[in-house]
Order: C-alpha cells, then sequence, then structure tokens
C-alpha cells in the first residue's frame, strides 16, 4: 500500500533471528528516505490548520504555535535567507504567535542555524532522530499487573490524555489534546492513539501518526508518569504501535527521542540517522 515492494525499499535488511536484531543496517538509506519521505506533512490537514508555502518551506498555521518545515536542502543562502527566515518572524508576530523551525544536523544551508539565532530563534536541547524495523519491533504488549492497554477516540479521552501530559511535564499540554481531537477529526484512520491504564488512571500515552504514500509511522508522545516508569509500559507501547505499523503495511518507525526514551528504542533496534533541534521563536512581552 506504500508505493514499492519490501524488497525494492531501502533501509533495514529483512530480521534474523530475534527479533531485536538488526542486521545490515544501511544509516544512509534511511537518512535518504527519511529525507525524501518524512519532511512535509503527507495526509488530510487537520481540522483548523493550514499550510502556506512560501518558497521552499512550508508554514504550519492554526495550531497553539506555527511551524516551519522545510527540505534538507532551503536552496536559497546569505540575506536572501534571512529575508525567508524574518518572514516565517513577521508572520506569526502579527498573529501573536510563536514559531518554531525545525532543524536537522545534515540540514542544508550549513549556517542556517546561526542565522535563526541571529533573527531571534533560541534552539531546544537536540533530540535524536531514530528509525526503526515495524517488523523487528512488532509484539504482543506485554503489560505489568494490573494494567489495561486500549485505543481511544472519544473526546473525553483525548482531554485525559493533554491532562496525563500535562501532570507529567509540568507545563500546560492542553494542546495535545486538542491537535489529537483535530487529527481524528481530520482523518481517524491516520492516527492510532492508545492509553495505559490501571484502574481509572491514565499511566502511560502514546500515539502513531501515519504517513501515506510512504514507508512510515511517526511514533509520538510517549510519556510514561514518574511512579510507572521502569515497568517496560513505553516499550509496551512501542511493540503495539509497530504491530499495527505492519497490519497497516509499514516498513518503517520514526521517533524525535529525547534522553529518556532513546536508549530504550535503541535496545530495540532503532538507529540514529540524525539529531533534531527546534527553533523557537516567542512573541515579546
Amino acid at each position: 500500500m506504500n508505493g514499492t515492494s519490501d524488497a525494492a525499499r531501502p533501509g533495514v535488511a529483512p530480521p534474523a533471528g530475534s527479533r531485536h536484531h538488526v542486521t545490515m543496517v544501511d544509516t544512509a538509506a534511511l537518512r535518504a528516505a527519511y529525507d525524501a519521505q518524512m519532511r512535509m506533512p503527507p495526509g488530510a490537514v487537520p481540522s483548523g490548520v493550514t499550510h502556506e508555502h512560501d518558497g521552499p518551506i512550508l508554514r504550519i498555521v492554526g495550531g497553539h504555535e506555527g511551524r516551519i518545515r522545510a527540505p534538507r536542502d532551503v536552496g536559497v543562502t546569505g540575506a536572501e535567507l534571512d529575508r525567508l527566515i524574518a518572514r516565517q518572524r513577521d508572520y506569526f508576530q502579527a498573529r501573536g504567535q510563536s514559531v518554531e523551525w525545525k532543524v536537522r544536523a545534515h540540514d542544508r544551508p550549513a549556517d542556517l542555524p546561526e542565522r535563526l539565532v541571529a533573527a531571534g530563534f533560541v534552539p531546544s536541547e537536540p533530540t535524536a532522530v531514530l528509525i526503526g524495523s515495524a517488523a523487528e519491533v512488532a509484539a504482543g504488549p506485554v503489560l505489568p499487573d494490573g494494567v489495561v492497554l486500549r485505543r481511544v477516540s472519544e473526546v473525553e479521552d483525548l482531554r485525559r490524555i493533554g491532562d496525563q501530559q500535562t501532570e507529567v511535564w509540568g507545563f500546560d499540554c492542553s494542546w495535545v489534546a486538542d491537535d489529537l481531537i483535530a487529527r481524528m477529526s481530520a482523518d481517524p484512520g491516520q492516527i492510532t492513539v492508545l492509553v495505559a491504564e490501571a484502574g481509572t488512571r491514565l499511566v502511560c500515552t502514546a500515539w502513531a501518526v501515519y504517513h501515506p504514500g510512504t514507508d512510515f509511522v511517526a511514533l509520538l508522545g510517549g510519556t510514561t508518569t514518574p511512579d510507572w516508569r521502569g515497568r517496560g509500559l513505553y516499550h509496551a507501547m512501542i511493540a503495539a504501535r509497530a504491530r499495527e505499523a505492519v497490519a497497516r503495511g509499514f516498513r518503517l518507525l520514526h521517533v524525535d527521542a529525547g534522553p529518556a526514551s532513546a536508549p530504550i528504542l535503541r535496545r530495540c533496534g532503532f538507529q540514529e540517522i540524525t539529531t533534531s533541534t527546534h527553533y523557537r521563536w516567542t512573541p515579546p512581552g
């Protein structure tokens, strides 16, 4: 369903032995597939969101903040690049919104990060861009006693996910619920949202976004409440989402992973292909 046969697709060779054993990984091929397929959001646009092109970049408007997505090589340099950056900043300043521009370590031109900083954008800590083979990771999730894994789509459950993420991260994540609701409204077939519950409490939440016409599923949101960490919940969420990806005919899994989740993903056979940094501009005042 995703364009080419498995034999023709780049990246991870067929699994041999243990499902966590990755053979003949071609990191360059994985990076090339990622650059070709994962730079621009495909599929249905969430309700209330618009996509606007400004030269080489895509401006995503209507979410809790603006987002800029670009090809690996923006294709402009020097003063022209400075003007492109300034237009995005000024556009969202007029809206009274923050905006983030996602840059990978191998992006071009090489001075894009310093030009973003000169325009007032502030970098986040880099995250690891990891790619895994869905077939190697897919498995029945193993859960602690008393925990139930459930697929959700109702607004009430999606609001509870926003509340759980707010509790864990210590800042307002209500926008997460709004984003999930909008995605569900646009096309419920392009997203799977999972919760792990201990009684009535959400102890882990995660979702997967399917990229039609590509090999990729993006694994997003994986968040475990602190007192339930170290019990395999995040790993169970990876396995469950990978199994669904395989069932839908997708081959590769993508995660922008922070320092807590990256080691777990690497143990599952995910390979780091680059790093990703969000450069954020926030209106003054």
